[in-house]
């Protein structure tokens, strides 16, 4: 018979810290979903610090693993999801939050989370071929979704100097009745380099 809870009793330690990810990027969510109720800008902060909070459990799991030497298929799997929380949708909403909130802003926005999630697939179905037989990939093709944490760091900066809504730095344009916020564009070269082929060595 199947043990009770056979799927939690089979995560490795470093599965946690990956779930410890996935927490810190659905908190900043929520930070974010607050600010949008309160206009406390205290709860950006939260928001901003949850996904730096995300990026040490990013780290952390991935050196647990090769310490513990114990990876699995469905850890790797477990590392992508969390990933797309934390460094696709949480950027993507904080910047929402911050004020771009324009059509062609959210189109943007939306093609940041989505070249995130194609460039974890990209990788997901590479890693082995990158590895070249070895434990460790030597390379990243595109640039890394946590990256997307300058971003981040960027918007707290905004926010602490009030660069928010309409006082959003680089201002609005108005094109066709719909407002770009220029700054958005910075999403949307993010994305671009994430599924990019430009091989990045891996640190």
């Amino acid at each position: 018979m199947t043990k009770t809870f056979s799927m939690i009793r089979e995560f490795h330690l470093a599965d946690w810290f990956t779930l410890g990810n996935a927490i810190c990027g659905t908190g900043a969510l929520f930070s974010m979903m607050t600010y949008l109720q309160t206009s406390d800008v205290i709860h950006i902060y939260f928001a901003c610090g949850l996904v730096l909070a995300a990026m040490v459990f990013d780290v952390m799991d991935g050196r647990i693993a090769r310490w513990r030497q114990k990876t699995s298929p469905m850890g790797r799997e477990l590392d992508s999801l969390a990933d797309i929380i934390s460094f696709g949708v949480a950027p993507a909403l904080i910047a929402y939050g911050c004020g771009m909130q324009g059509l062609y802003d959210r189109i943007v926005l939306t093609y940041f989370v989505a070249c995130g999630v194609s460039r974890l697939a990209r990788y997901n179905v590479t890693a082995e071929a990158l590895s070249q037989g070895q434990d460790k990939v030597k390379y990243f093709e595109g640039t890394p979704i946590p990256t997307s944490l300058i971003l981040v760091l960027l918007m707290f900066v905004a926010a602490m100097q009030g660069a928010l809504g309409e006082s959003l730095w680089l201002g609005q344009v108005a094109m066709a009745g719909f407002i770009l916020h220029p700054m958005v564009l910075l999403f949307a070269l993010s994305g671009s380099l994430m599924i990019s082929r430009i091989r990045f060595p891996k640190i």
